[in-house]
């Protein structure tokens, strides 16, 4: 017998419902909740990736404005957007598509959008109020997890957590919401020697590195919760992520869960921006 999959796309379903409901409400009110989304360059990837994040907005009733700029984009004019979207009253969330292009100084610009705007969840003011358990918003891939461990009942609390990475987008930010939910937490990356002398132990393995079949069947125990993160290829050009995901769900056995990729933490990402989004606009409605 194999793991259980944890079904991202049902979940981000069930999330978008909650959402639309929520947009509903707010619509009645007087207030469109928007989405302002500033694509630099012509990645492929960035591209889908906004596409999607597009018509999700649209599917639960949000306003959503795409602006596709130039990859010889210069940063003045950037930031003066993201200014200019930070006094529009209209927009409640602001996303600026990463990767940008190599003269752009990311961090100089997501420290421009407003920490109230900041549905990405990734400017310092967020980060800072994740540390210390302030309300924020939350990024939106480790926030995603989180509410996949809830969908399977598995509680964090007393469990043994081992996130392997320590990104700012995901491996950071995503062992402090473990802590908060009271797990023990340990952080590997790619200096950890034997990382599977760490993972053995784990009741719960979040893999967030980006290489291809990282995590090997004899890396995980019986029983254990396995969420993927990457987003690889495989030789025959077919997405993967960074679990060896036959092998793995084998060895985790009937009572082990998994997600799949596709169709597992990537569906939740995008679900967790709709929330983010939809809370903006509830607090700029609230003070309005």
């Amino acid at each position: 017998m194999t793991a259980q999959l944890i079904d991202g796309n049902a979940l981000a379903r069930r999330t978008r419902d909650e959402v639309a409901g929520q947009v509903r409400t707010l619509l009645a009110r007087g207030t469109i909740p928007g989405l302002a989304v500033l694509l630099v360059g012509d990645d492929p990837a960035s591209q889908v990736y906004v596409r999607h994040k597009v018509a999700d907005c649209e599917s639960v009733g949000m306003r959503s404005m795409l602006a596709r700029l130039p990859a010889t984009l210069g940063e003045a004019e950037l930031l003066a957007r993201i200014r200019a979207l930070n006094d529009d009253s209209t927009v409640h969330g602001i996303l600026v598509q990463l990767p940008l292009p190599r003269h752009l100084d990311a961090q100089r610009v997501i420290e421009t959008i407003d920490p109230a705007k900041d549905v990405d969840g990734f400017h310092v003011a967020n980060a800072g109020a994740l540390m210390v358990g302030r309300a924020g918003f939350r990024p939106c891939t480790p926030w995603g997890c989180m509410r996949m461990l809830e969908a399977i009942g598995c509680d964090p609390r007393g469990k043994h957590a081992v996130v392997v990475g320590r990104s700012n987008i995901v491996g950071k930010p995503m062992a402090m919401l473990l802590l908060q939910a009271h797990a023990t937490v340990t952080v590997c990356h790619s200096a950890t020697p034997d990382l599977g002398a760490f993972t053995r132990q784990a009741d719960i393995v979040v893999a967030a590195v980006g290489r291809r079949g990282l995590i090997a069947a004899d890396m995980v125990k019986p029983g254990a919760v396995v969420i993927d993160v990457g987003m690889n290829r495989d030789d025959a050009g077919k997405l993967c992520g960074d679990v060896d995901f036959a092998g793995v769900r084998e060895a985790l056995g009937p009572d082990g869960w998994i997600t799949p990729v596709p169709g597992g933490v990537g569906p939740m990402t995008r679900a967790m921006l709709l929330v983010n989004t939809v809370q903006a606009a509830q607090a700029a409605a609230a003070v309005a």
